[in-house]
């Protein structure tokens, strides 16, 4: 893992965001928006930081959101400034949501037919060229963890078919399904298949169709030609636009998480406490569960000294991985972990009164810069 910079130039711990590799990740990106004919969308559920917005924008078509303060970041960083297209989609809304979200959204993409019905009158009375959408769900997934599985028995996420087609008499732009997660193009060509099975038959009456996420385009071994070819053929086939929004890709492998090691002790094997947490800086290592890369490090006793790398809270699962060096590691050094830029500054947290991390911005030129700085205020704020 080539860092690029001093790891003890920075506090910890510290996230830093790698601006070089950002921008290696929005070239693929943009190739694929060229080829393809294709629009390709921001997941800020994924990446958030809108300082480094300007640079997204001169790449990607815009922001889409989950949630209403997401709708009004990516409209207010990338939209207003830039032009840009700003979409949300929520399982449900609170009318005065949808009447906010009515003054800055482009397109709005609703759970369920029923939900469409319920907010059309609200989206037309603001006089807005809102396009409106909705989430099916074609019921195929090959997401093996259930957590991030929106196709499971049961889900509340998207409309199946059956229910559409009791519920839908019209009146949407658009079809959006989300049903990958950090998955190559083969998966959605398979998932193209059970959809147009099933949601072919409307498609054609619509204006855009949109893929949703969990496309790891920017990934050394993902096959570009087949989701290119995938957006053509929907393109040309029914007439629609389609959209792409990934959210790990953009910033896949842009990011750092920079801790230091507080303490080492002995308890059947050796423990480096660090200033790092998996359940407040980096969660997504307990809930996914993943062992993330470190700088340096081998797999468990592939090299000479095995450490298990735990956070200071009080969890007892507080626990990040179990790494092995060719050296001995020693209190005060610096543990540099790798692709940590993604699903981190949007999901930390102040458990036990940690410190949110600092965040740094790596630019082209190798010169570290500061986005943020957090304090006890953040945190006392929060409560």
């Amino acid at each position: 893992m080539a860092l690029g910079f001093d790891p003890y130039a920075v506090p910890t711990p510290c996230y830093v965001i790698d601006e070089r590799r950002l921008i290696a990740n929005l070239e693929i990106l943009q190739t694929v928006r060229e080829k393809s004919g294709a629009k390709i969308l921001l997941a800020q559920k994924a990446f958030s930081m809108y300082s480094v917005y300007p640079l997204i924008a001169r790449y990607l078509d815009g922001t889409t959101a989950s949630g209403i303060f997401e709708a009004r970041l990516g409209y207010e960083e990338m939209g207003k400034p830039f032009g840009k297209e700003t979409h949300v989609f929520a399982p449900a809304y609170k009318p005065q949501d949808i009447e906010y979200l009515t003054q800055i959204c482009d397109k709005i993409i609703f759970n369920s037919p029923a939900l469409l019905y319920k907010f059309s009158n609200t989206v037309e009375a603001s006089g807005k060229n809102i396009s409106l959408g909705i989430r099916v769900n074609p019921g195929y997934s090959e997401i093996e963890t259930e957590l991030y599985n929106p196709c499971a028995e049961n889900s509340r996420l998207g409309t199946p078919a059956e229910e559409f087609f009791r519920e839908y008499h019209g009146g949407a732009d658009g079809l959006h399904f989300h049903t990958m997660c950090e998955q190559n193009s083969d998966t959605l060509a398979r998932t193209l298949a059970v959809f147009e099975e099933k949601f072919g038959g409307v498609l054609s009456g619509m204006r855009w169709v949109n893929f949703g996420g969990g496309h790891h385009i920017t990934r050394a071994d993902y096959d570009l030609d087949t989701v290119i070819d995938c957006c053509l053929r929907v393109s040309q086939k029914y007439g629609v636009q389609v959209y792409l929004e990934p959210g790990e890709a953009v910033a896949l492998n842009a990011g750092y998480f920079v801790s230091e090691i507080l303490d080492i002790r002995q308890n059947g094997m050796h423990l480096a406490i660090l200033d790092a947490s998996a359940a407040c800086h980096m969660p997504d290592v307990l809930e996914m569960p993943y062992r993330p890369p470190v700088a340096g490090s081998g797999l468990p006793d592939e090299k000479a000294y095995t450490y298990r790398f735990g956070g200071p809270t009080c969890l007892a699962g507080d626990v990040i991985g179990d790494y092995s060096f060719d050296s001995p590691l020693q209190t005060g050094g610096r543990v540099v972990f790798g692709d940590m830029a993604i699903y981190t500054t949007v999901k930390n947290n102040t458990f036990n009164g940690m410190p949110l991390p600092a965040i740094y911005l790596l630019k082209t030129d190798g010169t570290l810069q500061t986005v943020r700085e957090f304090g006890y205020e953040d945190f006392k704020n929060r409560l």
